[in-house]
């Protein structure tokens, strides 16, 4: 059995994340908050724990301020512990005066850094996907392959296949063709792996291992390949082992608003598709300490509430209502992912909002919200209606959104009493 001490986890969390805009204003893609407590970045985190991946490495860059506080908060070890979580921020150094431009990049310019960690294999991972995955039995699966790379795979549609990087496999899983978001008709046909026919395309995860000497060729050996997916691994096919590990478990590639949205209803339903409450495999993040929440007289249908919140004579609906949310009376709410707050009210802090003529943090009595994303701390009055549809025009506002056919709330937003949006 492979010794996971000689793996070091490697998660990717600098992009700029324009398509999860404007959740990502003002926060990093891995700290976008997910399933009412948790944010992103704790998916492969806590994948790496329950892997026995003692040494992780987390590659930041837009807007990560938030996202470096909550890994401080979260995921130290302590000075008994034999591995660490290092964050390796993007740099000006005397080699190299760019960002990052792409994955690959990214890890070529933290080269010196992910080499002093002296392990065998690199396992490179998203800080924007969900799923559940036993990474033991992956990095098993290469070495016993004895693969230079191994790409974690799955089957798709034809609609998802365009967004994702497609390969075809032999017969003993070894990758022989690649190409990264295939858009034409004709660029599809020729990449069907036939099985499922409901999902007859095999895509990348997105999840990677390398020996890590292996990565270390290809990095040098293509200097200007920036992407891993457009880039590296389609080199590879020609000079290393590549291999395809089917992964036959639930994943969701986080990476537009309506996917987003849809993920997190989906952890409201009866049956949820991702199970947060697996005993033997659960989901860290910062611990709140945070009181039950409180619900007086509310109606509630498939609802996901998390700590702290407080809800009155309220209707709520296939809803995901996120840590300290508060919820007047008469409020109806339908499909809404609702964030939740980063500290609760204080009366001094309500007197205040008077003196100010603004909202309480929440939502007022009387609104109306449906098909809608209200991202941490907005402050919605009294009597607001909130509603999209599918075919509604994209918009951007200071304090709300339409994008995807949904209205997003901004973090921090103030929206006056009787607002139609």
């Amino acid at each position: 059995m492979i010794d996971m001490t000689s793996v070091l986890g490697l998660i990717l969390g600098g992009g700029q994340g324009t398509r999860l805009n404007p959740l990502t204003r003002d926060r990093a893609k891995p700290a976008v908050p997910l399933g009412g407590k948790y944010r992103l970045i704790d998916i492969p985190m806590s994948n790496c724990f329950h892997a026995d991946i003692d040494k992780i490495a987390i590659l930041t860059q837009f807007n990560s301020a938030s996202l470096h506080r909550h890994i401080y908060r979260t995921y130290m070890r302590d000075n008994f512990s034999k591995g660490w979580v290092q964050i390796l921020a993007a740099e000006q150094t005397p080699t190299s005066r760019d960002w990052y431009q792409g994955t690959a990049d990214a890890v070529r310019k933290q080269w010196i850094e992910i080499h002093e960690a002296h392990t065998e294999h690199i396992l490179v991972l998203a800080g924007d996907h969900l799923y559940r995955m036993d990474y033991r039995k992956f990095a098993q699966y290469h070495v016993d392959h004895e693969a230079d790379v191994t790409v974690a795979v799955q089957p798709v549609s034809r609609e998802d296949a365009p967004s994702l990087g497609i390969l075809k496999l032999d017969n003993d899983n070894r990758i022989v063709h690649f190409h990264e978001k295939p858009q034409t008709d004709e660029d599809l046909d020729s990449l069907p792996s036939g099985g499922n026919t409901s999902k007859p395309f095999m895509a990348s995860m997105g999840i990677y291992i390398f020996r890590t000497a292996a990565l270390a060729e290809l990095l040098e050996q293509n200097p200007t390949d920036d992407d891993f997916g457009k880039h590296i691994i389609p080199a590879a096919l020609k000079t290393h082992n590549v291999y395809g590990y089917q992964f036959k478990g639930y994943w969701e590639d986080i990476g537009t608003i309506r996917r987003f949205y849809e993920v997190n209803l989906d952890m409201a339903k009866p049956d949820p598709p991702f199970d947060f409450y697996d005993a033997e495999a659960p989901i860290y993040t910062h611990p709140r300490f945070l009181p039950g929440s409180e619900i007086h007289g509310a109606s509630l249908h498939n609802v996901l509430i998390s700590d702290g919140c407080r809800i009155d004579e309220a209707t709520i609906r296939q809803s995901v209502i996120g840590v300290r949310s508060v919820v007047g009376a008469s409020v109806t709410m339908n499909r809404v992912v609702m964030m939740g707050a980063d500290y609760f009210e204080t009366d001094d802090d309500k007197e205040q909002n008077k003196r100010l003529n603004r909202p309480d943090m929440g939502i007022g009595y009387g609104c109306v919200i449906e098909d809608a994303i209200i991202d941490k701390n907005a402050r919605i009055g009294r009597g607001v209606i909130i509603r999209s549809n599918p075919d509604r025009e994209e918009e951007e506002n200071e304090n709300w959104s339409v994008k995807e056919g949904l209205v997003i709330v901004s973090k921090n937003a103030i929206i006056p009493d009787n607002t139609v949006i």
